[in-house]
């Protein structure tokens, strides 16, 4: 599905010595039927690792290949089967409708009953002109179209921005509903309390590197979490924080009936990144992705 080998791409220019490195040497492989959650902070990387697989920026060096094709090609024949919603967006002054007479013609498998299944689970009214509704039924319309447009990889950039606590629990309902075997999502998101029963596998990018990719059940095959009101101790503590009524900790391996804790993982993950190689392997995989 997405295949990236060590992927470099800065920002500036060289010339005027101000060029600034965000990836080096980055690898990456994303299989079909998964929802991936890709997590970071500010700054990390993210919008652009996302605009440079859906062929909106250019990588300077590396190899990339995205439904079997360069995106940087932009090819209409790649891009038809790919859906990108970003953060930030504009729609024109169109009714909801005429908006779908346009753009549904750039995917072939644009479903028009799903598209009005899904208008109406966010109650959307596609008479009335985009530019007119609030930003979070905005948001909800370009979803809702992302959705219906049977494209095999969706990205979605901060999707439950702007979302009141209804509407996102309608957009896990909806996504998890809509995975075909042949599709992959790609979430990027600083909220994880909405998304964390829905992302699986997580990516964490951190400095530009891929700091963590494993599913929710490699991750609870090597960690146990809870949370008690005593300070845990132990070797095997790798990471702990203080929490309204006790302490939220890690232990560095597993324990049954586990549930993880998204937020806490990625705390953990940022804050103890050797702790995090060494129990799941990934600065040895990082080495031989980079030689």
């Amino acid at each position: 599905m997405v295949a990236i080998r060590n992927l470099t791409f800065s920002y500036g220019s060289s010339r005027k010595g101000n060029e600034h490195a965000l990836f080096n040497k980055l690898s990456l492989s994303l299989k079909e039927s998964n929802i991936y959650g890709l997590l970071g902070r500010n700054g990390a990387g993210k919008t652009t690792f996302l605009k440079i697989i859906t062929g909106q920026l250019f990588k300077q060096a590396g190899e990339i290949t995205v439904l079997g094709s360069n995106p940087a090609r932009r090819l209409p024949g790649m891009l038809s089967k790919i859906y990108f919603l970003p953060e930030e967006f504009y729609l024109p002054s169109l009714t909801g409708k005429n908006y779908v007479k346009i753009y549904s013609s750039f995917y072939p498998d644009f479903n028009l009953e799903l598209f009005a299944k899904y208008t109406e689970e966010f109650e959307i009214d596609s008479d009335k002109k985009l530019n007119s509704l609030s930003y979070g039924q905005k948001k909800k319309f370009l979803i809702a179209f992302g959705l219906s447009t049977g494209c095999r990889l969706i990205v979605l950039d901060e999707p439950t921005n702007g979302l009141d606590i209804p509407s996102k629990s309608q957009f896990r309902r909806l996504v998890s509903g809509s995975v075909r075997d042949n599709q992959t999502f790609i979430i990027s998101t600083h909220q994880v309390r909405d998304l964390e029963h829905l992302i699986d596998p997580l990516i964490i990018l951190d400095n530009g590197k891929i700091i963590l990719n494993e599913t929710i059940e490699s991750i609870s095959s090597r960690l146990s979490m809870d949370v008690r009101k005593e300070k845990p101790e132990g070797a095997d503590v790798i990471y702990q924080e203080k929490t309204l009524g006790g302490y939220a900790f890690i232990r560095s391996h597993p324990s049954e009936g586990t549930t993880i804790d998204i937020e806490v993982l990625f705390n953990a993950v940022i804050s103890g990144k050797d702790r995090i190689f060494d129990i799941f392997g990934s600065k040895k995989e990082t080495e031989d992705e980079t030689e």
